[in-house]
C-alpha cells in the first residue's frame, strides 16, 4: 500500500510540475515571487528577507551551474569546422531551451528556491520540535515492545502515507503562484514529523 501511495503521489507531483509552466508565463511566477518578498519583509523585517532572497540567489546559481547544457563560451578553441558544428549546437539549444515554456520553469524553480529559503530560515526554531516528535515515536515504540504491546501495522501504512502524500502537496505548493502565508511554510516540517513520528510510533519490524 504505502508503495503504490508513494508511486502515485510521485506521479501526480510530476505531472502538475511539468503542467504549471504551460499554464503560467514566467512573469507569473516572478510577480508572485515579488509579492512574497514584500510579505516578508513586512512579516521578518528588512534584513531577513534580503537575508532569504539572497539565499535563493545563491540556489538559482548552484542551480544553474549544475545545468547539463554546456554554454558556448566554455568550448575550447576549435577548428573552423568544429566552429560551425558548435554554432549549430549553440542554436539548436537556443531553440529548444530559449522559449517561453523553459523560461517559465526557470521563473518556477526560482520561486521554489525562495519559498525553500524561507523554509531554511525557520529550521533553527522547529529543528527543536521537529527532533522532539521523532525522539516521542521512538520512545512510545520502545516503550510498547518494553510492555510487550502489539504495534499496529495498519496504523503505520496510514500515518507512512500521510506522510508521503503531505511531502508532495508540499512540494507542489512550493511551486504553485498562490499567494501562501509566512506561517504556512513552517507548517510542513512540523506536520511531517509529527506523521513520521506517529508511524515510528507504530512500526513493526519482523523478525
Amino acid at each position: 500500500m504505502i508503495r503504490v501511495v508513494a508511486v502515485v503521489s510521485l506521479l501526480c507531483l510530476l505531472v502538475l510540475v511539468l503542467y504549471l509552466p504551460s499554464a503560467h508565463p514566467a512573469d507569473r511566477f516572478l510577480a508572485q515571487l515579488r509579492a512574497e518578498h514584500d510579505d516578508m519583509t513586512a512579516f521578518w523585517g528588512g534584513a531577513p528577507a534580503l537575508r532569504i532572497l539572497s539565499r535563493t540567489l545563491s540556489l538559482q546559481d548552484s542551480a544553474r551551474q549544475a545545468t547539463p547544457v554546456p554554454a558556448a563560451n566554455d568550448a575550447p578553441p576549435a577548428s573552423a569546422v568544429d566552429g560551425a558544428v558548435a554554432q549549430e549546437m549553440a542554436s539548436v539549444n537556443r531553440r529548444l531551451f530559449d522559449n517561453a515554456y523553459f523560461r517559465s520553469i526557470d521563473a518556477l524553480v526560482l520561486l521554489a528556491a525562495f519559498r525553500l529559503s524561507t523554509l531554511l530560515e525557520w529550521l533553527p526554531w522547529l529543528a527543536a520540535f521537529c527532533a522532539a516528535a521523532l525522539v516521542d515515536g521512538l520512545g512510545v515504540r520502545l516503550v510498547k515492545s518494553k510492555e510487550f504491546r502489539h504495534h499496529d501495522p495498519e496504523l503505520f501504512a496510514v500515518f507512512a502515507c500521510l506522510g508521503i502524500v503531505t511531502a508532495c502537496a508540499a512540494v507542489v505548493a512550493f511551486v504553485v503562484p498562490v499567494s501562501l502565508h509566512p506561517l504556512a511554510i513552517p507548517t510542513v516540517p512540523l506536520l511531517i514529523s509529527l506523521l513520521v513520528g506517529k508511524a515510528l510510533a507504530n512500526f513493526h519490524r519482523r523478525a
